[in-house]
């Protein structure tokens, strides 16, 4: 992509003391950036953002962590190979990438998407797994299937349709190649409590990287790893690591209930004024809730 304002080169000038670089593991290639010292923290973006989603949080963190953002397969600069988007696989890069900076143990948030993987990676690597941290999203499980086809009536709730529409299999991409910014701005004026807290720079950072037919079917295929994702938890045993749960009042229960069927050890904070972008809408807190638990 050619460099502008919203590339990662530029990006990363407003976030001193952080590099970025890209490693090829598990027959791909990730991107990340870094900075900090201390113990390893990976942080995992989710749909529809890139690792630029934990701007206003990882330079406080990177004041007792080593801090590494990475976009995880088919997100902004790293690899959109064909296919390996199943969690348990996306887990596996992340694993390669550890081993390739040299970290035995880390911790591991994830937000949305990226929860999946970070949920995965603790669930198949929990060698390597010292503290996991969900925000907002379970992994998911059968309760998927039972998601209503029409809205519900009467109900105060935003229909997630998307999770059907990112299903489909190449109209998403020639439908919306160079007007992703049309489903980003309804995405975050419906998903946020206060719609300003995610400014209109960072929804142009976030269409720069997702305006591709290749951006968008990259990211179309963490949906339609769905099914694989469902099976796969069936074997997982239930973690036994430190694992924190941050939930919008929305999304609680929700959490809450996953995290005691697939956790030993766990506690979920409720931030009720935010919606679905806990990052954008809350970053002091979730920082605060962060240095607690790490």
């Amino acid at each position: 992509m050619e460099n502008t304002s919203y590339s990662d080169r530029e990006l990363l000038k407003q976030i001193p003391g952080f590099t970025s670089a890209v490693a090829t593991v598990n027959g791909s290639t990730l991107h990340y950036v870094t900075g900090g010292e201390g113990e390893p923290l990976i942080l995992i973006p989710g749909w529809p953002e890139t690792w630029w989603s934990y701007h206003q949080v990882m330079s406080k963190l990177a004041m007792a962590n080593q801090v590494i953002v990475v976009d995880i397969r088919g997100m902004g600069a790293s690899g959109k190979p064909d296919s390996g988007y199943d969690k348990k696989n996306m887990a596996k890069d992340v694993f390669e990438l550890i081993q390739t900076l040299g970290f035995a143990k880390v911790n591991i948030c994830g937000h949305d998407i990226g929860a999946h993987v970070a949920f995965s990676f603790g669930a198949n690597y929990p060698e390597a797994t010292a503290k996991l941290i969900m925000l907002d999203t379970p992994h998911p499980d059968e309760t998927l299937y039972r998601l209503p086809m029409l809205p519900i009536p009467g109900l105060n709730y935003t229909y997630p349709w998307w999770l059907a529409f990112n299903q489909v299999k190449d109209l998403p991409e020639a439908l919306l190649q160079g007007r992703m910014k049309l489903v980003i701005d309804w995405i975050f004026n419906s998903l946020l409590n206060n719609p300003s807290a995610i400014s209109e720079f960072d929804k142009e950072v976030y269409s720069y990287y997702y305006n591709t037919p290749e951006s968008i079917r990259a990211s179309n295929c963490w949906y339609q790893a769905f099914n694989q994702d469902i099976e796969d938890i069936k074997s997982y045993t239930k973690l036994k690591m430190p694992v924190l749960g941050i939930a919008s009042n929305g999304s609680f229960d929700m959490l809450q209930s996953a995290l005691d069927r697939y956790t030993e050890n766990c506690v979920v904070k409720r931030i009720d004024d935010s919606g679905h972008f806990l990052l954008a809408e809350q970053p002091d807190l979730i920082v605060k809730y962060f240095n607690a638990f790490l």
